[in-house]
């Protein structure tokens, strides 16, 4: 891995307002499992006894209603065309004790929204933080604009890779973009589906060897999650995994990470 990929514009230069209880879940590169992982992660905290939200970021290719079996009747449309406000567009997914904040699926306008309304966003968020144990955005994949600026709500930042070598380099170039923007202390990296802890270990080292070399910053490691065949027939089934098969050893890793990130994060009563 090198570090002269052609990166976007230059990150925000302030570091802007936080929520302590925000969990932004992002990739870099689409297909590594990062909205299976988002709503996997937002049914444990909640199974874990948080009260939690989780939101849909992945403007333009909103798919966690699509996942969850969910038929939304408001979406995200309603609060960008300041038709209604962010909380009630909030529906509940029973199933998995979660709130659930939709985007609009197959909508380009709003992958490519102007800055003040996906800055408008980003606070609506932050004040709906408040009332919540946590929240958990599902960012959209890749490293743009809209991306940093929602992640830039988060206390901690979770960057899902994989073995693939593009895996690889785009959850670099959005480590690089978060510690240029001075946020590198959210970052912590989920090595997902492995085979074995050596190869997991593998795929971690090499993304922080690419870091130290060009950063000179080790981000943490969050998890590992086994490959598992049980998460592409959850999928299929539109059934959550921590219900469908709560045993499996991928619902397991999720669970151990989820718990490692309700330490001194957790909101204060």
């Amino acid at each position: 891995m090198n570090d002269d990929t052609v990166m976007p514009k230059a990150p925000l230069k302030r570091k802007p307002v936080q929520a302590d209880n925000i969990i932004a879940v992002a990739s870099g590169k689409g297909g590594v499992g990062k909205t299976w992982f988002s709503i996997t992660l937002a049914h444990a905290l909640s199974k874990a006894g948080k009260n939690v939200l989780l939101f849909d970021g992945d403007l333009g290719l909103a798919n966690i209603d699509v996942q969850l079996g969910l038929t939304p009747e408001r979406d995200l449309a309603l609060f960008i065309e300041n038709k209604m406000p962010l909380k009630r567009l909030i529906s509940t997914c029973e199933e998995i004790g979660v709130d659930v904040l939709a985007g609009q699926s197959g909508t380009a306008s709003l992958s490519s929204l102007p800055v003040e309304k996906v800055i408008r966003i980003r606070d609506a968020l932050i004040e709906l933080a408040d009332e919540y144990d946590y929240i958990v955005i599902d960012l959209g994949a890749g490293v743009d604009r809209t991306v940093r600026i929602l992640s830039s709500a988060a206390s901690q930042a979770l960057i899902l890779t994989n073995e693939e070598p593009t895996a690889l380099t785009d959850a670099y170039a959005y480590i690089k973009l978060t510690h240029l923007a001075g946020l590198s202390n959210t970052v912590r990296v989920v090595v997902n589906q492995i085979t074995s802890k050596s190869m997991g270990d593998r795929i971690y080292n090499t993304l922080v060897k690419a870091c130290q070399n060009f950063l000179k910053f080790r981000p943490p490691l969050a998890g590992m999650i086994r490959h598992d065949t049980k998460v592409s027939e959850s999928i299929r089934n539109q059934k959550p995994l921590l219900t469908r098969h709560p045993n499996a050893p991928a619902a397991v890793d999720v669970e151990t990470i989820a718990k490692s990130l309700t330490g001194p994060h957790t909101p204060t009563e």
